[in-house]
């Protein structure tokens, strides 16, 4: 048997240790969602430090997400739910120092949305369906209004879909990955401009996952999303990323 070799242990700080109960007490739920902690004089006696050390761990925790301070108020900060916006900046941040590539994000999305549609397919609700048909017509009716008015039909669509999915952690890191996806191609995009012939191939797109998703047929919504992500990010990935889409999709190289 080899022998066996540790590194020295490194004493964690003082704040450190208020962020681990703090963050427990939040993620087994003894905070709910929209309750306060405690102010920070309570805080500061229930784990007797000083308050320097109680404010440093609140902004660890804010920056994580997992609380949001109310300045002038009477009580602690409040616990939020969990949301895609934290997930989305770590996704940004691993890919801005290239431990992500955008490839790597777009074949996560595929993933994801990928399943999320065939689930949608299988669990949808009527009312479900009635939001993604109303997106839908309403990004057809946006095309000659702008980008802007389109786009908010576009993500409703996207919203329906997750929603119908009814997998919260599908919908969390689907719409984490999709926004950071959205602040690596910014530049890109607005150089391109989101064109009339842009936007109708977007219709064109969700309205046949929309199609598969109304008709139950979970197979036809998976491969449409799958196709239709593929086909759209072709253009902006080299060699190596289109051949990791083609393996995704059984396809050829997609065609922007």
């Amino acid at each position: 048997m080899s022998k066996l070799t540790f590194t020295p242990a490194v004493p964690t700080l003082t704040y450190e240790r208020v962020v681990q109960q703090i963050e427990e007490a939040i993620l087994s739920r003894e905070i709910e969602p929209g309750q306060h902690l405690p102010s920070e004089r309570e805080l500061m006696v229930q784990f007797s430090v000083s308050r320097p050390t109680i404010r440093e761990a609140l902004r660890v925790l804010q920056s994580q997400g997992l609380i949001a301070s109310r300045p002038g108020g009477r009580s602690g900060p409040e616990v939020l739910a969990v949301s895609p916006d934290s997930l989305g900046r770590s996704f940004t941040t691993m890919a801005r120092i290239a431990s992500l590539s955008l490839s790597e994000l777009v074949q996560f999305r595929i993933v994801l949305e990928s399943s999320a549609c065939q689930l949608a397919a299988a669990l949808h609700t009527e009312e479900q369906v009635e939001k993604m048909r109303d997106a839908v017509e309403r990004m057809e009716a946006e095309v000659a209004n702008g980008s802007d008015s389109f786009n908010r039909a576009d993500l409703d669509f996207h919203a329906a879909v997750w929603e119908a999915s009814h997998n919260s952690l599908l919908r969390i890191c689907g719409e984490a990955v999709a926004g950071s996806i959205l602040n690596l191609m910014n530049d890109r995009m607005e150089r391109s401009g989101n064109s009339t012939a842009a936007m109708e191939g977007a219709v064109e797109r969700d309205r046949a996952i929309f199609q598969a998703i109304a008709a139950g047929d979970a197979l036809a919504a998976g491969n449409t999303a799958r196709n239709a992500i593929a086909s759209y990010f072709a253009e902006y990935l080299d060699e190596e990323g289109a051949r990791g889409l083609c393996a995704l999709t059984g396809a050829e190289r997609p065609t922007p």
